[in-house]
């Protein structure tokens, strides 16, 4: 599952994004990236590790649904199936 999220640019600032993606890993638990950033500028990523699916899925949720809260505007979106 992959989400983009962005920011309308106020002024002459680029706009902010920030990117979730949650996945599976190689020993059965899940992982919930997370970048933010300014586009065309440095960005950070975060990892946080969940032992199971719906924990991971809560996780992601939430997070999305904070950062809608701020402002920022879905622009694209994939729900792949997880492999495994």
């Amino acid at each position: 599952m992959r989400l983009l999220l962005q920011q309308p640019a106020e002024g002459h600032e680029a706009p902010r994004f920030v990117q979730l993606m949650l996945q599976p890993d190689l020993l059965g638990g899940w992982t919930l990236v997370r970048e933010s950033g300014q586009i065309g500028g440095r960005s950070q990523m975060r990892r946080e590790q969940f032992m199971d699916q719906a924990s991971a899925t809560r996780a992601f949720e939430l997070a999305r649904d904070a950062q809608l809260k701020r402002g920022f505007l879905q622009m694209s979106a994939q729900d792949e199936a997880p492999r495994g």
